[in-house]
């Protein structure tokens, strides 16, 4: 079994897919890709539209479906980004950091 997951990590990835936030109206998400094969990547994107199709970010039910579309990727050997649609530097501080401040 070792020699299998070693074999796999020592591959180069077989595609790139990156997940898009559109924003609140259905539907929310979009794959895209910059390399990898084409059928490898449609399957792909339809597995995580079935996932995530009708689910915002803030919703419960996401983090799970995000961590499923992750193992999912990494099974098929595709990096995986995310675009949430949240610039980082906007991203609200943390209620520690706040209180420490004042």
């Amino acid at each position: 079994m070792s020699v299998t997951t070693e074999a796999t990590v020592n591959e180069p990835p077989r595609g790139n897919a990156k997940v898009v936030y559109l924003g609140p109206v259905a539907p929310h998400w979009d794959v895209v890709s910059d390399f990898g094969d084409r059928t490898l990547i449609d399957e792909f994107r339809s597995r995580t539209q079935a996932r995530l199709l009708l689910l915002p970010p803030h919703d419960p039910q996401f983090r799970r479906n995000r961590e499923r579309v992750i193992r999912d990727a990494e099974r098929e050997n595709i990096t995986l980004s995310w675009d949430l649609g949240l610039p980082e530097d906007d991203a609200p501080a943390p209620a520690a950091a706040s209180a420490a401040d004042a």
